[in-house]
């Protein structure tokens, strides 16, 4: 050190404050805010810091440079609002720590203060201050003659020197910032302090309010951190030039990358797919684009960020098309249209024959298992109703229960209906695309009616969706999973169909695990009554008939026993809904007689012409071959010969057309040519 060096200046180190029971800083209510500042400006601290004692935890931290940053580096993070500085100090700070700093600023006031006391002392002024030189103090000094230089230092040592130099000079006064007058004072000068009590306060002031917004900030980014650690969605933010500046843990996952790696890289470099550089240009969004990263499939959503109007940034949202597909698929499942409901349960399913016993008995073992289940039976004999109840038995009953007829649609469109497709996959795909039936019946179970007669090509798709449990739609390159329990039915022999070559024989034993057969009507004629009495009571609530059912039961059982049901229940619930319209009006059972229910049902007569068949047969059993094979050709028409068997050909094609029609009188009309008053002439005649 030279002869003329300043000696060093000696800093009180004050350590923080210690909370009882290890509380952090951050912990307490009040802010935290720490005045940084050596000899005079830590005085001037320690006057004012107990009026602020009510609204923040102040600490004072006598230490300088190096030193100060070095006490403040070792504060764990968050635990401190503020920092209050001033002069060289207060930029060396604030250029070195992630922190909030206030320096204390020099008013005129406190100018013109400091000099007005250092004219008592000598004529010999300078006014040093930090970096740059007031220029309103020049206009002022100029306005007002006034004989004061003016000088400025950089940092501790340039001040060191310019203290020396004004000292040779022959300054006698030195009005500048702490380190300056004390620098001043050794030298053997008198200091003049720059900063004033209103100077400090100011700073605390503005201390308090920059504390205050950074809390609240801080408390918004720590909810905001929250959110984005618990979505399922990949988030990621970047700035105006692309590099990331947020991203989540579900977006570090998809992209395999750690999230403390990748903050302040480019993304386009970090994930190439997922370029933002047209909405950084365009201030756009781009919503629901399809993206494949690493070999998966993304749904992706690209958000500008605008503050106050200007394009700040944008947002990426990132989710994975396995979840989203899930994800909807779960949504349709729970909140399910009303067709997609199975109305039956197994009580309704009427029958207390051995046959029908055995069958619910069977079929509610069934429902606790998630197997295949095959359903035989002919037509009519309530296939679907069992496949209901066996879906509102199982653990899947909150789930969609999805029928299909395989026999009602062409191959082309019964392939889009079971599998789906996707957008463009065909001239005319619905725009989005379109989930297909086995996904729409996700968690539920999917009831194939008339299996039998599935296109072979269809059954080699169904075949592996049984076995994979997932579906590829038309157009698609990624197979969506689909938990489903299957139902099919069918009135036909699917071994002999396998033996013909017309099914598919490794089908045939993966649809038949458990396998239900439905009686025909005709086979449990003991359930025929309690059936009849059944649906002839809906039928007559329905028409509002004058009649009790008992009553008109009565009437009806000898000839309802009599027939042979080839359209089993179906055909019985037909035919009685028809008696009940026709004989709404009648108030006494022994109106209808036979007569009037060939009237009504001309099916019937061709039971009688089964009897009169048989009948002559018997007689004629000792007729050659080739004479009783005649007889019975010709004597079904001889059972109902001239206007008897016309009107009865007549009434039964109105009968077919009504019930084609679902009892729409006037569509039944439009398809027979006929006028209403014709229809119920034909309806009304008697025998």
């Amino acid at each position: 050190m030279s002869a003329n060096a300043l000696p060093p200046v000696s800093v009180r180190a004050t350590p923080p404050r210690v909370f009882p029971g290890g509380a952090t800083l951050a912990s307490t209510r009040k802010p935290v805010i720490l005045a940084v500042g050596i000899s005079k400006l830590g005085e001037l601290y320690q006057d004012i810091v107990p009026d602020y004692a009510a609204h923040a935890d102040i600490q004072i931290i006598d230490k300088g440079f190096d030193a100060a940053v070095e006490a403040l580096s070792k504060l764990p993070p968050g635990t401190v609002d503020g920092v209050i500085a001033a002069g060289s100090n207060g930029a060396y700070l604030r250029e070195r720590l992630a922190l909030p700093v206030v320096l204390v600023k020099v008013t005129g006031f406190d100018v013109m203060q400091a000099l007005s006391r250092a004219r008592r002392v000598s004529s010999r002024i300078a006014l040093v201050s930090f970096e740059r030189p007031a220029q309103e103090f020049e206009r002022f000094k100029a306005a007002f003659g006034l004989d004061v230089e003016q000088h400025t230092y950089r940092d501790a040592h340039d001040a060191e020197d310019l203290v020396l130099a004004l000292r040779g000079e022959g300054i006698e006064a030195v009005v500048g910032p702490g380190l300056v007058t004390e620098l001043a004072e050794r030298a053997g000068m008198t200091g003049f302090f720059l900063y004033s009590q209103d100077s400090v306060r100011a700073a605390f002031d503005t201390a308090l309010e920059v504390a205050r917004f950074g809390r609240i900030e801080a408390q918004r980014r720590e909810r905001l951190d929250t959110v984005l650690r618990h979505l399922r969605d990949g988030v990621v933010a970047v700035d105006l030039t692309g590099r990331i500046e947020a991203i989540n843990a579900s977006m570090a996952r998809m992209l395999g990358v750690a999230p403390a790696d990748v903050v302040g890289l480019a993304l386009d470099k970090v994930a190439p797919g997922l370029g933002i550089a047209d909405t950084l240009e365009s201030a756009q969004p781009e919503l629901e684009s399809i993206v494949t990263v690493a070999g998966k499939t993304y749904v992706v959503n690209r958000i500008p960020l605008l503050d106050q109007g200007t394009l700040s940034g944008a947002l990426l949202t990132c989710q994975d098309s396995q979840a989203f597909a899930r994800v909807d698929r779960t949504l349709r499942s729970r909140h399910r249209p009303r067709h997609l409901v199975a109305r039956y349960r197994l009580e309704d399913l009427v029958g207390l024959s051995p046959a029908m016993t055995q069958t619910r008995a069977l079929a509610r073992r069934y429902a606790m298992t998630d197997s295949t289940v095959l359903i035989h039976g002919e037509s009519g004999t309530g296939k679907e109703l069992l496949a209901q109840g066996i879906h509102n038995a199982s653990p899947r009953r909150d789930y969609p229960f999805v029928a299909i007829n395989c026999a009602a649609f062409p191959e082309t469109l019964l392939e889009s209906e079971l599998f789906g497709y996707e957008e463009g996959a065909f001239t005319g795909a619905r725009r989005g695309g379109k989930a297909g039936l086995f996904e729409t019946a996700h968690n539920g179970t999917i009831f194939l009616d008339e299996i039998g007669e599935m296109p072979m090509p269809l059954q080699t798709r169904l075949l592996r969706v049984l076995q994979e449990r997932e579906v590829l739609r038309l157009g698609a390159n990624e197979p969506v999973p689909c938990d489903v329990r299957v139902i099919a039915a069918t009135h036909r022999n699917l071994r002999a169909q396998v033996a013909a070559g017309a099914f598919r024989e490794d089908l045939y034993y993966r649809l038949n695990i458990l396998r239900l057969t439905l009686p025909p009507l005709r086979d449990r004629a003991d359930d025929l009554p309690q059936l009849a009495r059944l649906l002839l009571g809906r039928a007559l609530a329905r028409v509002g008939a004058r009649l009790g059912t008992d009553a008109m039961l009565r009437a009806l059982m000898p000839v309802l026993s009599a027939h042979r049901w080839p359209g089993n229940v179906r055909e019985l619930e037909n035919l009685l809904e028809r008696v009940a319209v026709v004989c709404a009006d009648l108030e006494d059972p022994r109106e209808i007689d036979r007569t009037r229910l060939l009237e009504i049902a001309p099916e019937f007569a061709i039971d009688d012409m089964r009897d009169e068949t048989g009948d002559k047969m018997r007689e004629n059993a000792s007729l050659p071959r080739a004479a009783a094979g005649a007889l019975a050709t010709v004597a079904p028409m001889q059972a109902l010969s001239g206007k008897r068997l016309r009107e009865a050909q007549a009434l039964e094609r109105i009968h077919a057309a009504l019930a084609a029609c679902g009892g729409d009188r006037e569509a039944a009309c439009r398809q027979l040519g006929i006028s209403r008053s014709t229809l119920w002439r034909k309806l009304r005649q008697p025998a």
